[in-house]
């Protein structure tokens, strides 16, 4: 058994005796309080989900295992000579609990590039379909046809006790994990670059290996694709991608099957999709004013017109966030450390002095500062990535680091199926009715 394997054997095991005797004992005591605004929200803030890879702090954003961003700048560790944290050492954190040592990322990385091999006949799905469909589409076909890869799938036929259903999860996790780069890759060559694929390259680390094969060698973008992927990797269990992941896994879908159907959550438009939008509208801002130097005045206008046109501002607002998302100023500072001068991201930063304060006016918006959306989109142009369609592609090589993770935990500690109770507008009518309304 592989050193990872073992040691994450060694702690949640254990651990999956000691909840079940927790749930025994404590069962019957309530964690919170449901209203009908929740029920009718979609669930927004209802507590019903174990998710131990991270945590989402209104006031200080994602934690990661306790540790914030700014921690984890400091404490994960990082390529040669170089300030972003590597995504493989977030992996390891979310999957053991504990900081990794600069050998054990090492060793993960040369994991993976064991582990990354695509088998052909997903490239033969790939090359079968449209280049005009749309790359998270591609994307989640691919993970799908990769299925008949799974370990688990082969374990669960041939009759393995449940209490090992962890260790062929971990088994897919890694290989999938290991393949995503070079699948999303692809996908962006076919797509955008006449189908001349590169092949990787195993001496570099999972993130710039990444890059290598999208096309973008330079450091600047290797630096950048660390971070993106790293910081984009888990936002605890809630949101659409990870809870859809968890639900599928939760009937004992295997690995492919429940992150192809994370990424069919994460495609949607308020979800992962928003990072696109919010290239586009900073594009179409640009186009209306005739391009050159955007004053602060011109984009409050154009903020104020968009809102009037019953139109949101994207990369604005979070469901949970109360505060600017440090993910959001962690890629500021890498700008800040990187780029001297770049003419859509001098609009973002103008936009963060002008947007809170025009949706703080309002009196409406909970949240009115920027979102991780707000900023990657900008930097992905500034090294030359300018198909904005592919950048969700991105945010999901990167979430499957922290959904992944989360479903070897889901199967060592054996949770249920998830299957909650629903109702009918009809009889939670009749269940009020006469009831003073609230105040």
């Amino acid at each position: 058994m592989e050193t990872l394997k073992k040691k994450f054997a060694t702690i949640a095991l254990p651990m999956a005796g000691e909840v079940k005797e927790f749930v025994k004992k404590h069962g019957h005591e309530k964690v919170g309080e449901i209203t009908m605004a929740q029920v009718y929200g979609g669930m927004r803030g209802m507590l019903g989900l174990v998710t131990e890879t991270s945590k989402l702090d209104p006031e200080e954003g994602i934690r990661f295992r306790g540790y914030t961003i700014p921690e984890l700048m400091e404490k994960l560790p990082t390529a040669p000579n170089g300030f972003e944290p590597l995504p493989e050492g977030i992996f390891y954190l979310m999957l053991i609990g504990e900081l990794p040592t600069n050998e054990d990322v090492v060793g993960l990385t040369r994991n993976w590039a064991i582990r990354s091999v695509v088998p052909i006949h997903v490239f033969n799905v790939l090359d079968s379909l449209p280049k005009a469909t749309h790359p998270m589409t591609q994307f989640a076909i691919a993970i799908n046809a990769m299925q008949n890869e799974s370990v688990f799938a082969k374990e669960y036929k041939r009759g393995v006790h449940k209490s090992e259903y962890w260790d062929s999860t971990y088994e897919d996790v890694m290989n999938l994990i290991a393949r995503l780069p070079r699948v999303a890759a692809y996908i962006y060559r076919r797509t955008y670059k006449n189908d001349v694929h590169i092949e990787p390259d195993p001496r570099l680390d999972w993130g710039a290996n990444f890059a290598h094969m999208l096309g973008f060698d330079s450091d600047g973008f290797k630096k950048l694709m660390r971070i993106y992927l790293t910081i984009h990797s888990d936002h605890e269990g809630g949101n659409v991608s990870a809870h859809t992941n968890h639900l599928v896994g939760s009937a004992l879908g295997d690995a492919y099957q429940s992150f192809a159907a994370c990424m069919n959550g994460l495609a949607g438009p308020l979800h992962g999709l928003a990072n696109q939008e919010v290239v586009r509208w900073i594009l179409a801002l640009q186009a209306e004013l005739g391009g050159g130097k955007i004053t602060k005045e011109e984009i409050r206008a154009y903020v104020e017109r968009t809102l009037a046109d019953g139109k949101v501002v994207p990369g604005y607002g979070h469901a949970v966030l109360r505060k600017t998302d440090p993910r959001f100023t962690a890629q500021w500072d890498f700008a800040k450390r990187y780029i001297e001068q770049d003419d859509i991201i001098d609009i973002v930063h103008s936009m963060y002095e002008v947007v809170p304060e025009v949706l703080g006016a309002l009196g409406k918006v909970k949240n009115p500062w920027p979102n991780v959306d707000a900023h990657s989109g900008a930097l992905l142009l500034h090294y030359g990535m300018d198909e904005y369609e592919f950048y969700t592609v991105m945010f999901g090589v990167s979430r499957s680091l922290g959904v992944l993770a989360q479903l070897v935990w889901d199967r060592a500690l054996g949770l249920s199926i998830e299957r909650p109770g629903s109702t009918t507008t009809e009889l939670l009518m009749k269940q009020f009715a006469g009831q003073p309304e609230a105040v």
